[in-house]
């Protein structure tokens, strides 16, 4: 007997907020593929804002949430480099004087993947049977590469999108200037790194930027507005899901 995958899916802040649609999208890819996806309701956040801004024991309590909530759960995913880079190498970290606690971040961790990571390293799938027509390009979020390592993945699944054609931007591993609070804390130096960004996305000629952390779509896509660019943002699972509006269509 076959046994049907399932995969229990971790909704980051900014997504659930901002942008739900992004993980409508990873629902819909995963439908596509047979697999069964949970959603645990009482999910709130994996403690990284509190984690970055230095408030140790406030990460612990959400980290705590996190984990009461996802432990147990085989396989999980989510739609965010930082996220999963949060889950993976710090959490543990929290919990270094209480070994019960710390073990179980452990464990967590090693179960925990990145939706395009997931899709193209552990089940092997790259032709989702997308279909997207627009010239895009793909932003290389901090987390996501230099945490988790996760590069090539994202682009081998763009390649093999029917209609799509893929370019690459100068620089494209270049932070973008969001960095959670540092966007905040360092204005100026945060601005003139999208800025940079920005030029880079247009020199490609690209029609449509993607990435998979919605923290860098959102500042680039800010950026994109204030200069009046019409070009679309889009989380990666949006476009794999093959839902998007062709090109020159309205944004999501």
């Amino acid at each position: 007997m076959t046994v049907k995958k399932s995969v229990t899916l971790f909704v980051p802040c900014l997504v659930d907020a901002f942008r739900p649609e992004a993980a409508e999208a990873v629902v819909t890819v995963f439908e596509r593929l047979g697999i069964a996806v949970e959603y645990p309701p009482g999910q709130t956040c994996c403690g990284q804002p509190a984690f970055n801004a230095g408030y140790r024991e406030e990460a612990r309590r959400a980290a705590r949430h996190f984990l009461r909530l996802f432990a147990d759960c085989e396989t999980i995913v989510a739609p965010s480099g930082s996220c999963v880079a949060m889950v993976r190498h710090h959490v543990p970290t929290l919990f270094e004087h209480e070994p019960r606690w710390r073990e179980l971040a452990r464990r967590t961790a090693a179960r925990t993947f990145e939706f395009t990571e997931y899709l193209v390293d552990v089940l092997g799938a790259e032709d989702l049977g997308a279909s997207f027509a627009a010239r895009v390009t793909y932003h290389d979020s901090c987390h996501l590469l230099r945490g988790l390592r996760v590069q090539e993945q994202p682009r081998r699944l763009l390649r093999r999108v029917k209609g799509l054609e893929f370019v690459e931007m100068k620089n494209a591993d270049c932070c973008c200037g969001f960095g959670g609070a540092f966007s905040v804390k360092y204005p100026d130096i945060s601005s003139a790194l999208v800025a940079d960004k920005v030029a880079w996305i247009q020199q490609s000629g690209a029609e449509a930027v993607v990435g998979g952390d919605l923290g860098c779509l959102l500042n680039i896509e800010g950026a994109l507005r204030r200069k009046e660019l019409p070009l679309r943002v889009l989380h990666i699972a949006q476009v794999l899901a093959g839902g998007c509006p062709p090109a020159g269509g309205p944004g999501p």
